[in-house]
């Protein structure tokens, strides 16, 4: 098979998506590190043949002095471009927790805001093949099980938005080498040689692996085998819910007696789906509350995790929203509520969205024809003003609005397929 030139390689990425979704203007990550470098100018080469509007993007984290400098670099490459460039500042570091982990969660939930207020389709990375060996070994060392193995996706969604990643089968090596002969200079970012971070250590690793035959060619491989694995495994778990999974509005019903036939990983994967549909795409649990949770759906024990509580009602196992959860969650009346949720009625400004709750569930004249647990219908959207109930349209009590699950979430099984 001849091998892709970056250029090549990220205009058939690109072309891919382009079958399933129109073309549209798109936002490009750059940090200025050779990556993302390399990526907008590959990408400003394949903008300019297919008529597509380019917006660049740099997060600028504030931890690091020289942060401010690599950004205005990038504005001045935007700029030889004749791209539009916008710096976006994260300023929620409190010193507190995992600052990796809430560096990136706050980087894509920047980027996708910015996205979206300029009216993009979606928004480019630079990640390569060997992000990906790389981070298959950091898994690797955690003992992650599948869905932790397998590659990163080329077309994903963070922060409810759509990011692609076109250069994945192309190495780092192979970027460099494009911007020498285009006499593009990078940024050299200090931390790449910081032992102290974990993939600066397993890129060494990788280095000494190459050595001995495995190159990072074959682990990305083999990361795209488990991406397929999980797949399979997905499409097994849509078949079941197909059969064995009741939606009633935002909770779910599983058969309790088929869900024991199954194989303790569609279990697994199963509650695992049913937490994110439920609660939101956020970050899985960990492995062993998983476990946990597991044990008591077979023992009918009822539980909460992540937001979402289990109980076992008429031979099912019965999940829905924690009102615990979203207790203090409000929202316009025209924006989603807790993500998932979009309410429709007469408006007026002086209306917002807010759970039920206890106060107002005892306000409803027939809340019980929804048959439904109390419990659930307490965590369901209500249109208020100030403290007054105006509806609440999962209990029956309309006055004129409807509640509707966002268009993605409407079929869990067909959402499973896509996780």
């Amino acid at each position: 098979m001849t091998k892709l030139s970056p250029a090549e390689a990220l205009a058939a990425s690109l072309r891919g998506w382009q079958s399933t979704d129109p073309a549209g203007p798109l936002g490009i990550a750059v940090s200025g590190g050779s990556d993302s470098l390399a990526l907008l100018y590959l990408a400003a080469d394949w903008a300019r043949d297919q008529g597509v509007d380019l917006h660049v993007v740099t997060v600028d984290h504030g931890l690091r002095a020289e942060a401010a400098q690599e950004a205005a670099f990038v504005a001045d490459h935007a700029t030889t471009l004749g791209l539009p460039h916008r710096v976006l500042r994260w300023q929620g570091w409190d010193g507190q927790g995992n600052l990796m982990d809430q560096a990136r969660r706050a980087r894509y939930r920047l980027m996708a805001d910015w996205a979206r207020e300029q009216g993009l389709n979606a928004v480019l990375l630079g990640h390569t093949l060997d992000d990906q060996a790389e981070t298959l070994m950091m898994r690797l060392a955690r003992g992650a099980g599948v869905d932790g193995l397998a590659a990163m996706v080329a077309v994903g969604e963070q922060a409810e938005f759509a990011f692609l990643r076109p250069l994945l089968s192309v190495r780092r090596d192979a970027l460099r080498a494009e911007l020498t002969a285009r006499n593009v200079t990078w940024v050299e970012d200090p931390s790449n040689d910081d032992t102290r971070f974990e993939r600066v250590r397993m890129r060494q690793s990788l280095t000494m692996l190459a050595q001995q035959g495995v190159e990072a060619e074959a682990l990305s491989q083999s990361a795209q085998n488990l991406a397929e694995a999980r797949g399979a495994l997905n499409w097994a778990v849509a078949q079941f819910a197909g059969a064995h999974v009741t939606q009633h509005a935002g909770d779910l019903a599983i058969a309790a007696a088929p869900f024991a036939d199954l194989p303790a990983e569609l279990q697994r994967r199963l509650l695992q789906h049913a937490l994110g549909w439920i609660a939101g795409p956020r970050y899985a649990p960990r492995s062993e509350a998983l476990a946990q949770l597991r044990a008591q759906a077979l023992a009918g024990q009822g539980a909460t995790l992540s937001g979402v509580r289990m109980t076992h009602r008429k031979g099912t196992i019965y999940l829905f929203r924690e009102l615990a959860a979203v207790a203090e969650v409000t929202a316009a009346v025209d924006q989603p509520f807790d993500t998932r949720w979009h309410l429709s009625g007469p408006g007026g400004a002086d209306l917002h969205i807010a759970p039920l709750g206890a106060e107002g569930l005892q306000a409803c004249p027939k809340p019980r024809e929804s048959l439904r647990p109390a419990a659930a219908l307490q965590a369901d959207p209500a249109i208020w003003r100030d403290n007054q109930l105006i509806s609440a349209p999962l209990a029956g009590f309309l006055q004129g609005w409807q509640a509707e699950l966002a268009p993605n979430c409407r079929d869990f099984a067909k959402w499973t397929v896509s996780r």
